[in-house]
């Protein structure tokens, strides 16, 4: 994710806003904190954050309020957070326009995962989320989900394609195993270990690259995955 995003973390909990905080910085995200409606809305118009984590139980009034506040002056991503699983509930918050919906209790990398699907998306909004990524002799068309190697045609698996995207377009940066697997497979997926691992030696044989002395896929041990960067493929 390019840059450092703002975090406005609405929540009146220090049990759940000061180790969120915490894994948000680990992260890379910076984070500011409202404990009540009004001082939610004060700062959502001062700070300008990227996404707002917003409780729906709040000291001075409700989350949805805040939530249709915001709405009514912006187009912020919201992600709602709440210990009330009904459908109602989430029928509510999702009817406000909200982003997504998160459940307590949560685990913070839970909440990380579904706000960098939300932040992708609304960057897909505002952006050209279509656009071609070229990396070297490697060429990724969005669009149509295809990959060509020195124009050759890369006969890529849905899993394989989705890992290539996620990679090139951190291009330089590490990205890491958790993100990967949250990312491209799902936040709550339990399968083996092993299976990121296979597709990644999958789409290194078609990409040609040798794990030894990798040319556009290297592996950051303990951590994750780098795809080269533009001045490493010149």
């Amino acid at each position: 994710m390019p840059g450092r995003r703002t975090i406005l973390m609405v929540e009146d909990e220090l049990s759940i806003t000061e180790p969120l905080a915490e894994a948000l910085a680990r992260e890379g995200f910076g984070t500011q904190v409202a404990a009540t409606a009004s001082e939610a809305l004060e700062l959502a118009a001062r700070a300008e954050p990227d996404l707002v984590l917003l409780d729906v139980m709040l000291p001075d009034g409700s989350g949805y309020d805040v939530c249709r506040e915001l709405r009514a002056g912006s187009s912020v991503p919201i992600i709602m957070l709440t210990a009330r699983g009904e459908e109602t509930d989430r029928i509510v918050g999702l009817e406000l326009v909200a982003d997504d919906y998160v459940v307590k209790p949560f685990s913070a990398r839970e909440v990380v995962a579904r706000m960098r699907a939300v932040l992708r998306r609304a960057g897909d909004r505002s952006s050209a989320p279509n656009e071609p990524i070229e990396l070297g002799p490697v060429r990724l068309e969005r669009a149509r989900r295809t990959a060509a190697l020195d124009g050759r045609q890369l006969d890529l698996t849905r899993r394989e394609y989705d890992l290539l995207e996620l990679l090139m377009s951190e291009a330089g940066s590490v990205v890491t195993r958790e993100r990967l697997i949250d990312e491209v497979w799902d936040v709550n997926w339990f399968g083996s270990t092993k299976t990121l691992a296979v597709h990644v030696s999958g789409l290194r044989r078609k990409l040609g690259d040798d794990s030894s002395a990798p040319r556009f896929i290297h592996t950051v041990r303990g951590v994750g995955f780098r795809f080269a960067g533009p001045e490493e493929l010149e």
